[in-house]
């Protein structure tokens, strides 16, 4: 695909125009007529020379291949082979900061379009072998050339809000119409099933029939523990359902279940503390559950810094509230959606929030991408 171009001006141009990047300007960037390699690493070619490295990714938005992922950050996904390991290990420990340049382009159609050059902020390996890389751009792109580079995806093929319409007059199809249109279809498990699956709660036997499609639905940060891993605390009176990923807090219901309790209280504990109840029973509890993991779990996300009230006021305006009382007693939380975006919005004194918005495609972050939020992350 590249060629070494003899006697080629071996000085690297100040500037190379989007439009008019091609294979001339290649040994130009990594040093002329040497190059010591051309590789390809994630679906991205990558050339080495002595004087630098050119990356071309190919344009689009897949979380598995190398490429853009937002105006200030590339990524390279391995494995890599061991002259591009060296090279971009050794820049992320600053051997070769300010002397080896990274040069970012990636090809639309049929034109290569040159974005600037980057420096690696975040590596990973395995065995020796890089398997991620994180490099961020000198200058941030444009929103238009972001656009060009990254192309959105069209808003008919995000997930809607039909569900949103049922939370309070049918929370299991809420539940199901979510969970079914945030969650891609993955082979179908055999869940083994003891004696006390006909006794649980109706709103877990729904959730255990959905997960067996998308285990995703069991959670991602806390969980909602399998069936088969059940049980009730010391005294027999608590059933264990979710837990904190650290072991920090769980959730339960009393047990045995009352005969008139089809949708019972949840009572959140943390270690041996007494019990507090969480504001809505389990039916509402395990959509507010949902929406938390969800966001938690997707691959592009929005995180913000501290906010105040009026920023938030103005983060969740072009937003839909979902109609439910707080979720979780450390933090009352109150969720947010839009087509493919959930926005939970949390305070412990209801001065300063915390935000973090997690969508199934980085389009759906559309109606946050022009707010004047700062931002430690926005993969929009």
């Amino acid at each position: 695909m590249v060629e070494d171009d003899a006697g080629m001006n071996d000085q690297v141009p100040a500037a190379i125009p989007a439009l008019a990047f091609d294979r001339k300007h290649v040994p130009m960037l990594v040093g002329g007529s040497v190059v010591a390699g051309h590789f390809t690493v994630g679906g991205a070619r990558v050339v080495i020379g002595p004087a630098g490295m050119v990356i071309i990714a190919e344009s689009g938005d897949a979380p598995a291949k190398s490429g853009v992922w937002s105006s200030e950050e590339v990524r390279l996904i391995g494995p890599a082979p061991a002259p591009v390991t060296e090279r971009l290990m050794g820049a992320s420990w600053g051997v070769d900061e300010g002397s080896s340049p990274i040069h970012i382009a990636v090809r639309v159609g049929g034109e290569v379009l040159y974005l600037g050059t980057a420096q690696v902020s975040q590596a990973g390996t395995s065995d020796g072998v890089l398997t991620d890389c994180e490099l961020r751009f000198e200058a941030p792109l444009s929103r238009g050339l972001l656009d060009r580079v990254r192309p959105p995806l069209p808003s008919e093929h995000l997930p809607g809000l039909e569900w949103l319409g049922n939370v309070n007059r049918d929370r299991a199809s809420a539940l199901e119409r979510f969970i079914t249109g945030w969650y891609p279809t993955a082979d179908a498990t055999e869940s083994p099933t003891s004696d006390s699956t006909s006794r649980l709660p109706g709103g877990l036997r729904q959730l255990y029939l959905l997960a067996k499609q998308r285990p995703g639905a069991l959670g991602i940060q806390n969980r909602i523990l399998p069936e088969p891993d059940l049980h009730t605390d010391h005294l027999g009176e608590m059933l264990v359902f979710g837990v904190e990923n650290q072991g920090g807090f769980f959730w339960s219901v009393l047990w045995p279940l009352e005969g008139s309790e089809a949708d019972p209280t949840v009572w959140f504990r943390e270690f041996d503390e007494e019990p507090i109840a969480e504001q809505e029973p389990l039916s509402g509890f395990l959509i507010q559950f949902s929406l938390f993991e969800a966001s938690m779990g997707a691959d592009y996300l929005a995180l913000s810094r501290k906010l105040t009230a009026l920023q938030v006021k103005q983060l969740t305006k072009a937003l839909h509230l979902v109609p439910l009382r707080p979720f979780w007693p450390w933090a009352p939380t109150h969720f947010y959606v839009a087509p493919g975006l959930v926005v939970h919005v949390s305070s412990e004194d209801g001065e300063a929030f915390d935000v973090w918005a997690g969508a199934t495609h980085r389009s759906a972050l559309a109606p946050l991408a022009d707010l004047p939020i700062d931002w430690n992350r926005f993969d929009g």
